[in-house]
């Protein structure tokens, strides 16, 4: 599918999805959430991806933000259908997706921006990458889940004075407070993605959804963690993947899992 935005490219079991303003700095609007959404959508039903990866063009910028000019003008009851539609959207929906997303952050990831890598099931970086949360600055809070995930991920002090100073992190802060799991210099970036996306892949795709499932539940209020865990465990024994995986342990050979 062409898209406006966005560019997708399939190769090897990868799907790489690259958000494409860059005369915006990436920066997401309306139109691009949508596009996301869609690409996203495409690329969780296909069976010959295994991994999603998604990055930002150019060098400069992962997402710099949202698109501060689509909202400016908007009322208390616009900004909340905002907040609550991009969550629905893409947000909520990348973190609850069943394939593994990368986000390879190259560059500026503010705002929007880092709220979008954080929704990923892990983030790496490339150590010209600077990630902050600037919405105070501008007399809003993050509204896309930052004020969520960022204190889960790098502890609630942390995440309080990323919020409160509306200041960045450089790419080994970042790194240091867990906010990311690898640095690598800009041109290994996407090579470095490719790599761990390769190990993930030699994996049953089922199981894995069945863990992205379960992780997440720990942090849903209202969800025992450990209920979903027992009940995933208990359906992964009911699929083809499950039945080569152990049949493939007990006869020494590797695994070459259907998917099912």
């Amino acid at each position: 599918m062409i898209y406006d935005n966005i560019l997708t490219v399939t190769e090897n079991g990868i799907t790489t999805v690259t958000i494409n303003r860059p005369t915006k700095l990436n920066a997401l609007n309306r139109a691009t959430i949508n596009e996301l959404n869609e690409a996203f959508t495409e690329a969780d039903k296909d069976k010959n991806t295994k991994v999603i990866i998604v990055t930002g063009s150019g060098d400069k910028a992962f997402v710099a933000g949202a698109d501060i000019s689509e909202f400016a003008d908007f009322s208390v009851k616009q900004g909340e259908q905002l907040a609550a539609k991009g969550q629905e959207l893409l947000f909520d929906f990348i973190e609850n997706l069943s394939t593994p997303v990368i986000a390879a952050v190259n560059g500026f990831a503010l705002g929007g921006g880092l709220e979008l890598a954080m929704a990923c099931h892990f983030r790496l970086a490339s150590s010209n990458a600077k990630m902050g949360l600037p919405e105070v600055s501008l007399g809003v809070i993050p509204g896309y889940g930052g004020t969520q995930r960022l204190p889960q991920l790098v502890g609630k002090g942390r995440a309080m004075e990323m919020v409160m100073t509306a200041g960045m992190i450089d790419a080994n802060q970042a790194l240091s407070y867990g906010l990311v799991n690898h640095v690598t210099e800009l041109a290994d970036l996407i090579p470095t993605a490719n790599k761990i996306a390769s190990k993930i892949m030699r994996n049953s795709s089922v199981a894995i959804g069945s863990a992205i499932k379960a992780v997440n539940a720990n942090f849903k209020d209202g969800v025992n963690g450990y209920t979903t865990e027992i009940e995933e465990f208990g359906n992964c024994f009911g699929t083809a993947d499950f039945k080569e995986g152990t049949t493939a342990f007990l006869e020494k050979r590797r695994a070459e899992f259907p998917g099912e």
